[in-house]
Parts: structure tokens; C-alpha cells; sequence
């Protein structure tokens, strides 16, 4: 929650947080659809911490971008779809194909075939004082399909982005 009077940020909802344990399939129904990863919208179960690296990434892209939110779905389906129009489809091909996916066959009816768009593409007038290097860095490091490919915390932390 964002107090912009006060500056303050406060992190809230902790209502489905659970403990990590590896191996242990999860319920793909957490996380708001903005912010949920991949793995959920293909119902991947055995996410991990890596899953709040991708929602920290769509935090990221939309102060950056100054974009709100920055994948806007109208649904789970059309979360992926708005994912799949940035990040490219052959990448979450292989995403799928890598951890044995079976794609929700709805997907067949809405899901085309897209590149991968370049982070510069989202720079404009309003927002290039908000964007350097280091941050489309950091943002590509947080935004990937797969979740073994993200940035770790403590990687997040001590990336260049982050020095004064």
C-alpha cells in the first residue's frame, strides 16, 4: 500500500503466505492477477521464492515505465497473453516445454505468436528520467518466464541498480 502524502510503503495482504519447502506443489490461485508469475497463469504447482521476484519485477517495470498496471489482463488468459506480447512466445514455448506444460487449451484461440519487444520500446517522454541501464538491467533480470532464470533476492540486492 502506497501512502504518497507520507512516502511510505507498506507491504500488506499476507493472508496466503506460505513456507517454502522444495518439491511441494502449491495452489496456483495466489497473487493478484497483475503481479502473478507465469508458472501460475500455466498452472505450474511447484513455484518457488522466485515467484515474488517476478511480482517485484511488475512493480518495477511499472514505476519505470510509469504504466499501471504494467501487464493489465482482463483475465488469467489474457494475463499470459499480455505477458507473451512483451516477453515473446517463443521463450514461453520453451518455458513450457522445459518443465513438461501442458498449455490450458483455450490458449489455442487467443494465444498468437509474438517477438520479444525490446525494454526501450516502453521509453517515452514522460518516463526516460525514471529509466538508465542499470534498471532495464534489473527489470530484464526480474521479467522471465523461467522462474530458475530470475534474479535471487540477494542477487536483486546487490545489483547496480541499487548503488547510491
Amino acid at each position: 500500500m502506497i501512502d504518497h502524502e507520507n512516502k511510505k510503503l507498506r507491504l500488506i495482504d499476507w493472508g496466503l503466505a506460505e513456507f517454502y519447502h522444495p518439491g511441494t506443489e502449491y495452489n496456483v490461485r495466489v497473487a493478484s492477477r497483475y503481479w502473478k508469475g507465469p508458472e501460475l497463469l500455466v498452472d505450474f504447482q511447484e513455484y518457488d521464492y522466485s515467484l515474488d521476484m517476478w511480482s517485484l519485477g511488475c512493480v518495477v517495470a511499472s514505476m519505470i515505465f510509469r504504466k499501471e498496471p504494467f501487464f493489465h489482463g482482463h483475465d488469467n488468459y489474457d494475463q499470459l497473453v499480455k505477458i507473451a506480447k512483451v516477453l515473446g512466445t517463443d521463450d514461453l514455448f520453451a518455458f513450457v516445454d522445459k518443465y513438461n506444460i501442458e498449455l490450458d487449451s483455450h490458449f489455442d484461440e487467443i494465444l498468437g505468436r509474438y517477438p520479444r519487444k525490446p525494454w526501450t520500446r516502453f521509453v517515452n517522454a514522460e518516463n526516460e528520467r525514471f529509466i538508465s541501464p542499470e534498471a532495464i538491467d534489473f527489470l530484464d533480470h526480474l521479467l522471465r518466464y523461467d522462474h530458475q532464470e530470475r534474479f535471487t533476492p540477494l542477487e536483486a540486492m546487490d545489483h547496480p541498480y541499487f548503488e547510491p
